[in-house]
């Protein structure tokens, strides 16, 4: 079997190492294969100076105090501005409004007019808009029926007295009769039956006069009645107003009882009382103490919102809304108008009726202050506002009256000249820091 061990000699190199051969294969290329298979290791870095972390420690902690002072630090809240102004000399100053309420113009006296009796529609006299007195013809209905049962009335009535101009000629014919009859039965000329005969003709026409003289009222009372029918056909207007609905045309059918079908009306029209508007308006249960009979108030319109008319309190509903929880209170217009239409929304401020009237402000006295009601939260007749002076707000009690078009009426608590803070108050308080927006 050949010999497979490797023979080597030793051999010495130029750097002075000494190097077995085996088989021609140097054992120093041997050991770079080895080298080649080691896993180079990166070289161990060197350690941070402990100063950079002390520094970026004290970094960190700047940045969390910066942080923490900038969420604590007092914001300033964005408000606009109003400057008080001074109320002219001649304004009379008010009691305070103590409570407000919404409500809608409405018609004391109103009327859906109908016939009383059902008919075709021949003639409508009214329009919507038109004024009406009362009595006036507004419509009239086919007559036709009715004229001719007011004849046939006058016929039976006329008939009921010549019935009872023959009964009174018969009674003046037995009365004659009678009389002698009584003469002779006295002296015993004729016979009892003979008197008994003549009485009976006698007590029957005196009968039939009686018979038919009521005859004759019956038949008047008919002819009255026919001519009530006749009237009926008529329509007249209950009372002065204005027309505010049409609600019949010529040709069809009204009927006092109900609608019969798709022409058939119950009314010709309505008609409203002018002179009866008031107010109403639901106040809430829980503020209706501050409402008494005859009490002051103030309305205004939707559609006139700087118009401001005189009112006061008619009538508490001594009922209360179980659904809405509100009292129905009535309210008297001191002024009639033309503008103040029926069905109009209202805004009513409810006066302070236990205030005295007010004086009239004079040169020399003191005088009322103006200012927008949005810069005033108010409670009854007192109120709070916020004075701006420095970049902050002083909060400062006032006491308010009534409204002056769109400007709050300040008693006292304020001068002339003063800023005060409009915009969200809910989050202003006393020495608050405020930016002034543009």
């Amino acid at each position: 079997m050949q010999d497979r061990s490797l023979r080597g000699t030793i051999t010495r190199g130029d750097d002075g190492r000494c190097a077995t051969v085996f088989a021609g294969v140097a054992m120093n290329d041997k050991s770079s294969l080895i080298d080649q298979l080691k896993i180079d290791r990166p070289p161990e870095t060197q350690s941070s100076p402990r100063w950079l972390k002390w520094v970026a420690g004290a970094l960190v902690v700047l940045a969390l105090a910066g942080a923490a002072g900038w969420l604590l630090a007092p914001k300033s809240v964005p408000v606009s501005v109003a400057t008080a102004e001074l109320a002219p000399a001649d304004v009379a100053i008010g009691p305070g409004s103590i409570l407000d309420a919404s409500g809608y113009v409405v018609a004391r006296r109103q009327a859906t007019v109908s016939s009383k009796i059902t008919g075709k529609v021949v003639a409508v006299a009214i329009e919507e808009g038109q004024r009406v007195e009362r009595d006036d013809v507004i419509a009239r209905l086919d007559d036709t029926n009715a004229r001719a049962a007011v004849a046939q009335a006058r016929a039976q009535r006329a008939q009921a007295e010549a019935n009872f101009t023959a009964a009174r000629v018969a009674l003046d014919n037995a009365v004659p009769t009678f009389r002698r009859n009584e003469q002779q039965i006295e002296r015993a000329v004729i016979s009892a039956q003979d008197f008994d005969t003549a009485k009976a003709t006698y007590d029957a026409a005196r009968t039939g006069v009686d018979v038919a003289a009521r005859a004759v009222e019956v038949a008047q009372a008919a002819l009255a009645y026919a001519e009530r029918n006749l009237e009926d056909t008529v329509v007249r207007a209950p009372f002065a107003g204005i027309v505010t609905v049409k609600a019949a045309q010529e040709g069809e059918m009204v009927s006092p009882i109900s609608a019969g079908g798709g022409f058939t009306r119950t009314g010709i029209g309505t008609i409203v009382d002018m002179d009866s508007l008031e107010i109403e308006v639901d106040v809430s249960e829980s503020f209706i103490n501050r409402v008494s009979p005859d009490q002051p108030a103030t309305v205004k319109l939707n559609a006139y919102p700087d118009w401001e008319i005189p009112a006061h309190v008619i009538a508490i509903i001594p009922t209360a809304d179980r659904a809405k929880a509100t009292v129905k209170v009535r309210l008297g217009l001191e002024v009639k108008d033309a503008r103040i239409l029926p069905e109009m929304g209202v805004r009513v401020a409810f006066l302070d009726g236990a205030a005295s009237a007010a004086p009239t402000a004079s040169a020399s006295g003191p005088r009322a202050i103006l200012v927008p009601p949005e810069a005033v939260q108010t409670n009854g007749d007192t109120g709070v506002v916020f004075v701006v002076s420095a970049g902050r707000v002083e909060r400062r009690s006032v006491r308010l009256g009534g409204r002056i078009g769109s400007r709050q009426v300040v008693l006292s608590g304020l001068t002339a000249g003063t800023q005060v803070a409009i915009g969200d108050l809910a989050q202003l308080v006393d020495g608050a820091q405020v930016r002034v927006a543009d």
